[in-house]
């Protein structure tokens, strides 16, 4: 009872306080791990390129900034930003493979959207203060549910309970008014086998960039029961979150013409004369700006997991999950058209009128529901997973035009669109002892797709059914040895085959010739060493793509950019990793990516004002936009006044970053690029106890030390007019120096 109270105090005291992560070291925890993680994550005998985040080491950091930038240390991966600190909308890349190609799970429910394959870590703000672990597989991995793996697997395993009761709260305060409050709560083990756990988070911003704001909420409900001898295991899990942010995705404007001489061009020159911090967003005229051109989003995860052991050897799972999304933007536009909107031009007394200014919403309206299954056999050296899922997503896109100055009805709504798409997968995995130390590893899924598209909004006429049939094998070796004083190696090799379907805009934008699916081979060695003191790996891999979908610059016959395939492109490249820990106040670690991205043959397009039509340029052997030739990361942590067995620490992190030259396009131009950058970023933190609290924690951090300016994502686009060849490049400023501080208190 004495625990029960407890728990519902904190839960009454939620509605009136800020709050926090937690940062309990979680030493008792249930020992039957739902068996959906197992099922789609590699163990350390698997072949494939696969780096591990415990809670601890996401909780050094998490003090507002959205999920992707938690990553940033991990080999290969580039995190970018709309607002320029990571709170708002933010991204990431794996190898230069976007997130629409990145496999994204929760406790291995699919997480991606299946129309846009994106993952919105906005939605779910705050998702690393009950972040238990985080697997990312680079390359193809093994398989897994929802849209296709195709360069990258990020798993979230968020369901872990711990046996004791605890609560935390914690805050923290930074640069542009970044506030996180974050409360947690558990009862621990009850008796009768229950436990339930509760997150409550808000996270807001004004961001860098301008009207760039953050108001993000989220919730997340977790109960659970574990019979008396720990065979059968049910849990259900709500993860709610609410968003709300300023639209900045426009990026700042620069350009340069055919008539410069190119070495005077230089795009940061004219970043800083426009200002970094500008966002043309929601203008209405000269210095007056729509107050709420926001985007607005709700996302709903219920998800209930039974899991049972039936012996030493055979467990099972299955689950059951729906999504529910619903949002819009809103936003100002200047002079729009009747056309486009389905009405007739006004007439005025003599005057006709054919465009207006309005502020209208365009909205998604998504139920996302289906069940995930597995079964799972472990027995000495042989282990089984036959699993699998079956989706179904039904989509709403309408909108509303909610005002305008003349010539509109109220809430007048012009387009209402649905679409479906089924999605079933099966696989068979198998890792089995061969010999002495030697391991194979055999995975075979079979994944079929049925979209359904009726209409898009700026093309509703265009209808379109499509059904895939993909086979995904996988298979490899892996050796491990054995050495003196628990050292341990592993030599390992794997072969992977991955098909992705095209996603929504695709099949809008090909209007002439149906956009072909993706298919990639992966071809990954690698070595590791494992020692007390120090590991290191070196992992070399070879992504062979068969019509990879690539923006080209071209135009359809209804005016809008395609993603066109492009038959023969490929990355290749070297992971290297290592870290030590040569004396117990000193821990270093680095990493290091080296690859060539490239396109054999692509056909670049660029339009022509003045003869109408594009002008199109054959390119060959030619850089894969966005992904640079280097990526590395480096840290550096010092306990300088506390001896590890204390119950006090206090740590110095001195964390680096650096990304080589992005291109903006596939033209491989420096003109059509994103400069180089290098980043150190310090961090302090400070942990001990006292009879009140088990764990009293604060975490100073100071972001981009050496004030660097810098921009980590954009695009470009190039025309002809008046005789002369213009290439407009927009650009997403990042901020300077800033910082951020945070305490937590667990009881």
């Amino acid at each position: 009872m004495k625990r029960i109270f407890m728990f519902a105090c904190i839960v009454v005291y939620a509605h009136h306080a800020v709050n926090a992560q937690n940062t309990t070291t979680r030493d008792s925890v249930q020992e039957l791990t739902p068996v959906e993680v197992r099922s789609t994550r590699l163990n350390e005998k698997s072949p494939f390129a696969v780096s591990n985040l415990s809670s601890k080491e996401i909780e050094k950091q998490n003090l507002g900034q959205n999920f992707p930038y938690l990553l940033n240390q991990i080999p290969s991966v580039i995190t970018s930003s709309d607002d320029g600190i990571g709170v708002g909308y933010s991204s990431l890349r794996i190898r230069g493979t976007d997130i629409t190609r990145t496999n994204v799970t929760f406790n291995g429910i699919p997480v991606n959207d299946p129309e846009s394959q994106g993952a919105f870590f906005v939605n779910f703000g705050d998702l690393a203060s009950s972040a238990n672990s985080v697997q990312i597989q680079r390359g193809v991995g093994s398989s897994t549910n929802g849209a296709g793996a195709f360069g990258a697997s990020l798993n979230i395993y968020n369901i872990e309970q711990s046996k004791k009761a605890y609560a935390s709260v914690s805050n923290a305060y930074g640069s542009f008014n970044t506030w996180k409050h974050t409360l947690k709560a558990a009862t621990g083990l009850l008796p009768g086998g229950f436990q339930v756990d509760v997150r409550l988070s808000k996270i807001s911003s004004d961001g860098y960039i301008q009207r760039s704001f953050s108001d993000l909420k989220s919730l997340q409900f977790l109960a659970g029961w574990t019979s008396k001898n720990e065979k059968t295991n049910i849990k259900f899990n709500l993860l709610t979150g609410r968003e709300r942010t300023g639209q900045a995705w426009n990026g700042i404007g620069t350009y340069y013409t055919s008539e410069d001489d190119p070495s005077t061009v230089d795009y940061t020159k004219q970043l800083d004369a426009i200002g970094r911090r500008t966002n043309t967003l929601g203008k209405i005229s000269d210095g007056v700006y729509y107050e709420d051109q926001t985007d607005n989003y709700q996302q709903d995860y219920y998800q209930a997991f039974f899991n049972h052991k039936f012996n030493n050897h055979w467990s099972s799972n299955i689950s059951l999950f729906l999504t529910r999304g619903r949002g819009y933007y809103n936003e100002y536009k200047i002079g729009e058209d009747f056309d486009d909107y389905g009405l007739h031009p006004v007439t005025i007394g003599d005057s006709v009128i054919t465009s207006t200014d309005l502020i209208r919403q365009l909205w998604l309206d998504n139920h996302y529901y289906g069940t995930v299954f597995s079964a799972n056999y472990n027995k000495e050296n042989t282990t089984i997973n036959i699993g699998g899922a079956y989706t179904i997503f039904d989509a709403k896109h309408y909108g509303f035009v909610k005002w305008a100055q003349v010539g509109f009805p109220n809430d007048y709504r012009w387009y209402n669109l649905p679409a479906k798409k089924n999605d079933f997968n099966i696989y068979t995995k198998l890792q089995q002892q061969l010999i002495t130390n030697l391991y194979g590893f055999a995975d075979l899924q079979v994944r079929v797709v049925d979209y359904t598209i009726n209409g898009f909004r700026k093309n509703p006429d265009i209808h379109s059914k499509n059904q895939f049939t993909f086979f995904n094998p996988k298979a490899g070796l892996s050796y491990i040895i054995k050495h003196p004083k628990t050292a341990i190696s592993k030599i390992y090799g794997s072969v992977a085959i991955a098909n992705k379907e095209p996603n929504r805009n695709d099949f809008e934008a090909n209007t002439d010739e149906a956009p072909r699916p993706e298919r990639l081979t992966d071809v990954e060695l690698g070595y590791g060493f494992n020692a007390p003191k120090w590991e290191a790996e070196i992992n070399g891999y070879y992504m062979k793509y068969k019509d990879q979908l690539i923006l080209t610059g071209k135009i359809n016959d209804v005016g809008a950019y395609t993603r066109t395939n492009v038959d023969n492109s490929y990355r290749a490249g070297i992971e290297l990793s290592v870290a030590a820990k040569p004396v117990d106040w000193l821990q270093v670690a680095a990493n290091a990516t080296f690859s060539r991205n490239k396109i054999k043959s692509i056909t670049q397009y660029d339009d022509d004002y003045d003869n109408g039509g594009q002008i199109a340029t054959t390119l060959t052997n030619t850089d894969i936009s966005f992904s640079p030739n280097i990526i590395s990361g480096a840290s550096l942590t010092v306990e300088p006044f506390t001896k590890p067995a204390d119950a006090q620490h206090f740590y110095i992190d001195v964390l680096g970053k650096y990304v080589g030259r992005q291109y903006l396009d596939n033209a491989q131009n420096k003109l059509k690029s994103i400069n180089p950058y290098a980043l150190a970023d310090v961090r302090l933190r400070y942990q001990f106890s006292s009879n009140t609290f088990k764990d009293i924690s604060i975490i100073g951090m100071i972001n981009n030390v050496f004030n660097k300016k810098y921009e980590n994502s954009g695009y470009t686009f190039s025309y002809l007019y008046g005789g002369v060849f213009t290439t407009e490049n927009y650009y997403f400023p990042q901020a300077g120096t800033n910082w951020n501080l945070g305490i937590s208190f667990t009881f």
